[in-house]
């Protein structure tokens, strides 16, 4: 009697805690970022699967910029990419892999250069001097661009400047030329809301021209250096340029770059400072600003580049009337796939028995790609070719890996629509990408029938990034992702990291209305225990199937304590 007491209190034990806990989520991710090639990083990745399936995992949705560059590695790359893979299979641990780099396109680029979406520049003055062609574009100018003219605190010639002579300061023993530099300091003391340290101005452009800015910068014991832009918004549109910094806390004199194409606009506001500052010093010195030329120009079909006489009667021919209209730099550094700001401006030459004469003013057309926080470029989703790369890759990592199932990497989208492979379609931006994810399941389809497809959520989610609202970065047009839902298979597997307290139930059920099961993706390198809150949310709508622990900063240190929070939906 007392065992058959024993049994029963224990059945009652495991079904209150099983209440308590709730129905257990099928799907239980990881995701990791990751380089077959380095050997410590297989080490790791093999101890964080033992440790996966000890805190009940499933699954891993692995990525590796190398899935792009299966032709140019060493044999070890594919050894080690086995020992992960069976290793997956001893632990029942579902192996994904991330493939078609859509959003974040630098993989997909070093098979193409050009391949790049192109922002036009259309009619740029340029100027023939000694047989080679210069762009003589003065049309912006910087007023007080060292600072040298000011009265008291306030340099003269700019609109606005934050708090002078409390956060803003006239520099006269610190300089990098002249007589004067503009300092800012201690922001968030005098600003503890907002840390505002900016100086502006309003500026006169050129539409659709490409102007490069550039600024000699020191710091010390700066502590808001991820906080600091050079920054030119259009009035009532999107910001111009979106370019990470790279700046020291303590640093001497560096010059900055930055590039900016004034689509349709013909003012700016530009800006120098700081949002989110707090501590130390940072200097401001000879501000500059000229034509960018043809930095980065891109070369193929979709992206012409045309030379007229300044009427624009006659149209040059390449190779006869001038030529070296490439940049040897586009998409080379500081590897094959990764773009820079700027360089040394490619110049275009006038063979002997061009039409083109010395001295003779020029309209030069072309395009150059969007460089994006830490130089991201993105791919034109028209070009047929980036189809013929998904359809190599897809292969590559099928033959290589045999995955479980597949993961599409399209995410954060932020230039597209713009050049003229994707403006004679005559289609939004958002049916653009709706006809590209329908290639894309299709392609997976081919390769390897029936395993699972998955997808980050915000390029088609209405309440995040596919709003039908606003500008999204240096896409063409407002609410330009709008209705590129349409093109997702409901066999599609939605990764939903719409979060927002007030955004993810419409969110989920979004997706849920479509037929698409979700696995959400949490984590975030924040408190575990926030996943609690979305599921319960979750908990009223069908399909939610999985989660994911979602890291940016590959801490893997919370894996069981999102584990007690994320595995059960309540």
């Amino acid at each position: 009697n007392l065992l058959t007491f024993f049994i029963a209190l224990t059945l009652i034990s495991s079904f209150c805690l099983a209440e308590t806990k709730g129905t257990q989520i099928p799907d239980r991710f990881i995701y990791i970022q990751t380089n077959f090639l380095v050997d410590k990083n297989i080490d790791r990745l093999l101890s964080i699967i033992t440790q996966a399936e000890k805190e009940g995992y499933n699954g891993i949705v692995v990525a590796d910029s190398k899935f792009m560059r299966w032709d140019n590695l060493p044999s070890r790359y594919a050894e080690n990419a086995k020992k992960v893979r069976e290793a997956c299979r001893k632990m029942n641990i579902r192996f994904i892999p991330c493939v078609f780099p859509i959003g974040y396109s630098d993989d997909l680029l070093s098979r193409d250069v050009n391949l790049a979406e192109g922002i036009p520049v259309v009619n740029a003055p340029f100027i023939v001097k000694d047989g080679k062609i210069f762009p003589s574009d003065d049309s912006l100018k910087i007023a007080n661009p060292s600072f040298e003219e000011y009265s008291g605190d306030t340099p003269k010639g700019w609109n606005f400047l934050d708090q002078p002579g409390k956060i803003s300061f006239i520099d006269t023993d610190v300089k990098y030329e002249g007589k004067a530099s503009l300092r800012m300091q201690d922001i968030g003391t005098n600003d503890p809301t907002n840390g505002h340290g900016r100086i502006n101005q309003r500026l006169s452009v050129l539409p659709f021209t490409y102007y490069h800015v550039s600024v000699m910068v020191k710091t010390q014991d700066f502590e808001s250096v991820n906080d600091t832009r050079i920054a030119v918004l259009a009035p009532n549109g999107p910001s111009l340029n979106h370019l990470n910094l790279r700046i020291d806390k303590t640093q001497d004199w560096k010059r900055l770059d930055i590039t900016f194409n004034s689509l349709t606009f013909s003012e700016v506001n530009f800006y120098l400072g700081v949002w989110g500052g707090k501590g130390g010093k940072i200097w401001w010195d000879d501000v500059r600003v000229e034509p960018a030329g043809i930095v980065n120009i891109i070369r193929r079909e979709g992206t012409p580049l045309t030379v007229k006489g300044e009427d624009g009667k006659i149209v040059y021919e390449e190779g006869k009337d001038f030529g070296d209209a490439v940049d040897p730099k586009l998409g080379t550094v500081p590897w094959l796939g990764g773009y820079e700001v700027w360089h040394e401006q490619p110049i275009m030459t006038v063979p002997v028995g061009s039409k083109i004469k010395d001295g003779q003013k020029l309209a030069v057309s072309y395009y150059h790609p969007a460089l994006i926080y830490d130089n991201s470029v993105m791919c034109c989703m028209s070009e047929p070719k980036v189809y013929d790369i998904l359809k190599w890759q897809a292969k590559q990592v099928h033959d290589n890996l045999d995955p479980d199932g597949y993961f599409m990497s399209h995410d954060e989208i932020r230039c597209q629509g713009w050049d003229l492979s994707c403006s004679k379609r005559n289609l939004t931006p958002g049916q653009v990408l709706a006809d590209n994810v329908k290639k894309c399941v299709d392609i997976l389809h081919e390769t390897d029938p029936n395993k699972p497809i998955y997808v980050w959520s915000d390029m088609f989610d209405p309440y995040h990034n596919a709003d039908k609202n606003g500008w999204y970065y240096l896409v063409k047009g407002e609410g330009p992702w709008y209705g590129s839902w349409e093109g997702l298979d409901k066999s599609v597997i939605i990764a939903n990291w719409n979060s927002d307290k007030g955004k993810r139930i419409n969110s989920m059920k979004h997706f849920a209305d479509r037929g698409h099961k979700q696995i959400l993706a949490g984590y975030y390198d924040s408190n575990p225990s926030n996943i609690s809150a979305w599921l319960k949310d979750a908990g009223s709508i069908d399909g939610v199937i999985g989660v994911m622990y979602t890291t940016w900063q590959s801490n893997y240190n919370d894996l069981g304590e999102f584990a007690k929070y994320g595995f059960f939906m309540r």
